[in-house]
C-alpha cells in the first residue's frame, strides 16, 4: 500500500457507518465512502462539529446539509496550493490519497537530468499537473470538463506556476490521443486517472473495465524512445491494482524493459492509526 502521510492541511480524522470525517484546511467535513464497511467505530470528538455532512438522497445524487462552509478556500501539500470548493456528487475538487503518486513521479523527474514532458489525461483540477510541473516537467494536461480545466489553471496560478510550461486541452482523452498519434508527437511520461464509467462530448459510453486497455495500448505509442514511467490510477473497486499492473506489463514493459508495481493507495486513519483504502494505482518506470 502507497501511503500519503505527508499532508498538514488534510486528515483523516476518523472513519464509520460508511462516512469519513475529514479535516480540509480549518474545515471539517463528513462525507460517505463505501470502503468503509464497519459500524458503531466513531470515537472522534469533531463528528459532533462538522462544518458540513455530505447527505445521499434517496431520488439521487445529495447535498451538503447544515453547511457553514464558504464557497471555496485554499489548502496546501508543500509548495503546491489547491482551490477547495465543495460540489455536488461529495467531491471537493482535490483526492488527497494521490499525493502518495505526486511524491512518487515528482522524485523521478527531479533526477531524471533531462527535459521531461508529462501528458496527463482525465487530469481533474491539476493535482498531478501542478506536480509534475513544479518539479520542472512540461505538461499537456488533458481533460473532457471544461470546468475542471478552469480549476486547474487555478491552482497553477495559486502555486506560482501561471507562466509554466503547462498547456490545457479540453477534450475527450481518447480522441486526443489518437489525433498526438497522427501528428507524431511523443511524451517522456504518461499519468492516466480515468472514470469508472462516463460519456464523451458526442454520446460515447467509457467503462473502465471494457475501455482501459485500449486506452493503454493506444497511450503507449506516444511514448518517446527513453521513456521515464506511466502511471495508472483507478478508483473502481472491481478493478484489481494487479490488472491494471498486468495491462503495463503487455503494453509497455514487453516494448521498454523496466519494472511494473502495483497498490492501494491509502490514507491514514488518525482516530486509530489504520489505513483506509483509496483507489488504487499501477506504475511502470525504468
Amino acid at each position: 500500500m502507497w501511503i500519503c502521510d505527508n499532508w498538514q492541511d488534510y486528515e483523516l480524522l476518523d472513519a464509520s457507518d460508511g462516512e469519513r470525517l475529514e479535516r480540509w484546511g480549518k474545515y471539517i467535513l463528513v462525507r460517505p465512502d463505501p470502503q468503509i464497511l464497519w459500524r458503531d467505530a466513531a470515537k472522534h470528538p469533531a463528528w459532533k462539529k462538522a462544518d458540513a455532512t455530505y447527505r445521499r438522497s434517496s431520488a439521487g445524487g445529495g447535498g451538503w446539509k447544515n453547511s457553514r462552509l464558504p464557497e471555496q478556500w485554499n489548502i496546501a501539500y508543500g509548495d503546491l496550493k489547491f482551490l477547495i470548493r465543495p460540489m455536488g456528487f461529495k467531491h471537493t475538487g482535490l483526492f488527497p490519497e494521490q499525493a502518495a503518486n505526486w511524491d512518487w513521479f515528482s522524485e523521478k523527474i527531479r533526477r531524471a537530468g533531462r527535459p521531461i514532458k508529462v501528458l496527463n489525461l482525465f487530469a481533474y483540477t491539476g493535482g498531478a499537473t501542478i506536480a509534475a510541473a513544479k518539479a520542472g516537467a512540461s505538461v499537456v494536461h488533458v481533460d473532457a470538463a471544461k470546468g475542471m480545466v478552469a480549476q486547474a489553471k487555478e491552482n497553477a496560478r495559486l502555486s506560482g506556476l501561471a507562466e509554466a510550461p503547462i498547456r490545457y486541452i479540453v477534450d475527450d482523452c481518447k480522441k486526443f490521443v489518437e489525433r498526438e498519434i497522427k501528428r507524431g508527437h511523443f511524451y517522456d511520461a504518461i499519468i492516466m486517472d480515468p472514470p469508472s464509467y462516463g460519456r464523451g462530448p458526442s454520446g460515447e459510453v467509457w467503462k473502465i473495465e471494457e475501455c482501459v486497455d485500449e486506452l493503454v495500448t493506444l497511450a503507449a505509442k506516444l511514448l518517446s524512445p527513453e521513456p521515464l514511467f506511466f502511471l495508472i490510477n483507478s478508483y473502481t473497486t472491481g478493478l484489481s491494482p494487479l490488472a491494471m499492473s498486468y495491462i503495463l506489463e503487455l503494453r509497455v514493459k514487453s516494448r521498454f524493459g523496466g519494472t511494473c508495481t502495483a497498490g492501494e493507495l491509502g490514507i491514514p486513519v488518525k482516530q486509530t492509526g489504520a489505513f483506509l483504502p483509496a483507489g488504487a494505482s499501477a506504475r511502470w518506470e525504468l
